[in-house]
């Protein structure tokens, strides 16, 4: 529950630059940012689908916008370049469920265009949430729930 912003592969890169050259478009102290692409909303919505992108596309981008005040990261998939990041930053990685996209988008009260609007869908917007159903995968000291899962079944399953 709370802020939340929008950014994919175009926006990352965006921000990346314009935090080399200039400020942001948001303050991203202490943002969390969506990967999610959503789709125009219908009349009567406050936003379309909005289910989130995988994250480890994000990962060449993840550990700069945590340099410059980011510290929360929503997606699905693993993440392989931005685990360091998140323990140096204090980050963290939540999950969002796959393929429940118009469910998630319930979850969405407000939702604000600010910046390149030209991307479409990857457009920078500011999300008002609440009760996103969320899961910490990855916390701040780089602990990983798809490791630390699989690590736990096979432990469980050797005998099988």
């Amino acid at each position: 529950t709370g802020t939340i912003y929008t950014s994919r592969d175009a926006g990352h890169k965006e921000c990346v630059k314009r935090s080399q050259e200039e400020k942001n478009p948001f303050d991203p102290t202490d943002a969390t940012i969506y990967y999610v692409g959503p789709t125009p909303a219908k009349p009567g919505q406050v936003i379309g689908s909005a289910g989130p992108t995988t994250s480890g596309r994000m990962d060449a981008y993840a550990p700069t916008m945590m340099s410059v005040g980011a510290r929360g990261m929503i997606g699905k998939g693993a993440r392989f370049g931005s685990v360091e990041a998140n323990k140096k930053y204090h980050g963290v990685y939540f999950g969002a469920i796959g393929g429940a996209g118009a469910l998630l988008a319930k979850c969405i009260k407000k939702a604000e265009l600010i910046a390149y609007e030209d991307l479409g869908a990857e457009a920078l917007r500011r999300l008002e949430v609440e009760d996103m159903p969320l899961f910490v995968i990855i916390d701040c000291d780089g602990n990983n729930l798809y490791e630390m899962g699989r690590k736990e079944y096979l432990e469980a399953h050797k005998e099988d």
